[in-house]
């Protein structure tokens, strides 16, 4: 027998008009036998037309996506809207709620449980209902992501190279339309299991950022989280007008090796700050050992030259972290 998802939605995605509520999961727990965890969505409809799928909160400690949404789903209307627009503001809502990258529930990565389980723990269900009832609704879907508490970014929106050309021109045009101070073609460490891997494989349009990092968000980078949804939006007819940007510059990471990790664990100084040029050779970073004075610290030479793109957020940095990204100017 085919295992059937638990999740429910309170707002309907068919029917014309504005609606605030929640995707109902069943959740028995200690202190809750019969609990529920009610992720908030919102959706707006008006006659035919795209459909956009806009998430934040994939990661729990990441707060432009969450920003933005929640600012948008506050201030649009149905009206303006042609087609239609789904908001998840907390995609991982346990994770948001708790502050963490990660569920505190089942200890699963959203972004790296795909394609979930209907009949699984927290993580892997609401990874289920994504992929089964909402990807399947969408046309564009757009993830916000920022550095959390563990890596700080420039702010950039991204695209992946993919097998289909035509898609991937789709989703590099959206990405730029995004207007993000910096537009990056992105190669993952590892794609398996990722929410973006699963909409490029269902065909559709798909937009990520990094937007910041260190837990936290700026006015700067909220700004940029709230006018690229705008942007998406208009960029596939769902909103009247023209996106808006300041101007972006593409930077690239598909090729050579633009990410570098920690050799050791120690006490992290940063020799470039982020945004600025790195030539191929220059010491990026030293890592200070932290059981003793006068010894002699690591350093961390670049393997690219580029631009500083991203960088390890905390003081103290472990063997195998991400230390930095340096990424390619085109």
């Amino acid at each position: 027998m085919t295992a059937t998802n638990p999740i429910s939605s309170t707002v309907p995605f068919d029917q014309d008009g504005e609606f605030h509520g929640f995707l109902s999961l069943p959740h028995s727990r200690e202190d809750s036998a019969w609990g529920l965890i009610q992720i908030p969505i919102s959706v707006f409809r008006n006659g035919d037309g795209p459909t956009a799928l806009l998430t934040g909160a994939n990661h729990g400690d990441e707060y432009e996506g969450p920003i933005a949404l929640q600012s948008l789903a506050h201030d649009l209307s149905a009206e303006e809207v042609r087609g239609r627009v789904i908001i998840i503001p907390y995609m991982n809502y346990p994770a948001f709620r708790a502050a963490k990258r990660i569920s505190p529930i089942d200890g699963l990565n959203m972004n790296r449980i795909f394609p979930g389980k209907p009949n699984g723990t927290v993580t892997e269900k609401i990874a289920d209902y994504f992929l089964n009832q909402l990807i399947p609704m969408a046309d564009i879907v757009l993830d916000y992501h920022s550095g959390g508490k563990s890596l700080d970014f420039i702010p950039f929106a991204a695209a992946h190279l993919l097998e289909d050309k035509t898609q991937e021109a789709a989703c590099i045009a959206a990405m730029e339309a995004f207007g993000a101070p910096y537009s990056m073609t992105l190669k993952e460490i590892d794609s398996t299991g990722m929410y973006d891997t699963a909409v490029e494989d269902a065909g559709k349009i798909f937009v990520s950022t990094e937007l910041g990092g260190g837990g936290s968000a700026t006015a700067r980078s909220a700004g940029i989280a709230r006018r690229g949804a705008e942007n998406i939006l208009k960029h596939v007819g769902i909103l009247d007008g023209d996106p808006t940007s300041d101007g972006s510059t593409r930077i690239d990471t598909t090729g050579g090796d633009c990410f570098h990790f920690s050799p050791c664990d120690g006490m992290l100084e940063m020799l470039v700050d982020l945004a600025n040029d790195v030539a191929k050779g220059d010491a990026i970073a030293r890592i200070w050992p932290l059981d003793g004075s006068g010894q002699k610290p690591a350093d961390v030479i670049s393997n690219e030259t580029g631009i500083l793109a991203a960088r390890h957020f905390p003081g103290l940095i472990k063997q195998g972290d991400c230390l930095a990204v340096v990424a390619i100017t085109q």
